[in-house]
């Protein structure tokens, strides 16, 4: 799995995304590509898988009427997902790939969605802290 572990690396140089973070025990990475929105985003390479997450905000006091748009919201999203975390404290941007057969269009094409998530709806998701 190493081998896939140093693709994923090779493949976010290629895209000019820093990794600030290395773990290789846990063949995991922290990156971040701030121009696109990209900060301490997390990728665990967990075979079969490999894990995208971006931290996005603070769950907000009132979540009633922000989780049913966080829904909507997810039916939007070109890749991945608005998720909560286990403790029910921050959204996440959450996607999954598989690893075997993973290239750098998939992998590049999972960050953009989170870019473009980002631009489309941060405003909005803003409003809500």
């Amino acid at each position: 799995m190493e081998d896939k572990f140093n693709l994923i690396k090779e493949f976010l140089q290629e895209m000019s995304i820093s990794i600030i973070k290395e773990d290789t025990a846990e063949e995991l990475v922290v990156v971040e590509d701030e121009e696109n929105g990209i900060k301490n985003m997390v990728i665990d390479c967990e075979a079969p898988i490999v894990v995208l997450e971006q931290m996005i905000m603070k769950v907000p006091d009132n979540t009633g009427i922000f989780y049913k748009r966080l829904l909507q919201l997810n039916r939007e999203l070109v890749h991945g997902a608005f998720v909560l975390d286990a403790e029910e404290q921050f959204i996440i941007f959450r996607d999954t790939l598989q690893l075997e057969n993973l290239d750098r269009n998939e992998l590049e094409g999972s960050i953009h969605a989170l870019t473009l998530a980002l631009s489309e709806y941060g405003a909005e998701l803003l409003e809500y802290v």
